[in-house]
């Protein structure tokens, strides 16, 4: 029996091997979506609008499962003083190459260093109104227990620190 010639075949490019991202559905943690490599479409941009607009009140009307908690979370973990240091979960993402006309980096020394409550009830699930009102005073009370540090770290401005010394009824002589 005759053999068959071999055909020559194009040499292919070695590639990459990288695992396929998992696209995920409900997450509502930024560094949860960042650190497990989860498909996420970049809204840091929202950020840098929402930073330079200087807006005293910000409504986030969108329906549901449209990512508003996911927002929020991106928001808190960028400003938050408890993620300070963190930069690295926003490393590739379009508010950390932001450049100013001076080539310096706009955005990444507002990083961790703001004092941020965030609040959401996209947890709270009842049937009843005094149910949905336990659910809601116990996130507040989670809330209030989470940031009692304030008072003490110095990231609040005089005003603040005053009203703080009220609430726990320590009257303060004089205007602020």
């Amino acid at each position: 029996m005759a053999r068959k010639k071999s055909i020559p075949r194009k040499k292919s490019i070695p590639r990459k091997k990288s695992i396929p991202r998992t696209v995920g559905i409900g997450h509502q943690d930024f560094e949860t979506v960042i650190t497990k490599d989860i498909f996420y479409i970049d809204k840091t941009s929202f950020i840098r609008e929402w930073w330079e607009n200087e807006d005293c009140v910000t409504l986030i009307a969108r329906p549901r499962r449209f990512g508003k908690t996911l927002n929020i979370s991106m928001v808190e973990k960028f400003f938050s003083v408890d993620y300070a240091g963190r930069g690295r979960l926003f490393e590739g993402l379009s508010i950390w190459r932001e450049k100013s006309p001076d080539g310096a980096y706009k955005y990444r020394n507002l990083q961790g260093t703001y004092p941020v409550i965030s609040l959401s009830f996209a947890k709270v699930k009842a049937e009843t109104f005094s149910d949905t009102r336990r659910q809601i005073c116990q996130i507040i009370t989670e809330l209030y227990n989470k940031n009692d540090f304030l008072p003490e770290s110095g990231c609040l401005n005089e005003k603040e620190s005053v009203a703080l010394l009220w609430q726990k009824g320590h009257y303060p002589v004089g205007r602020v």
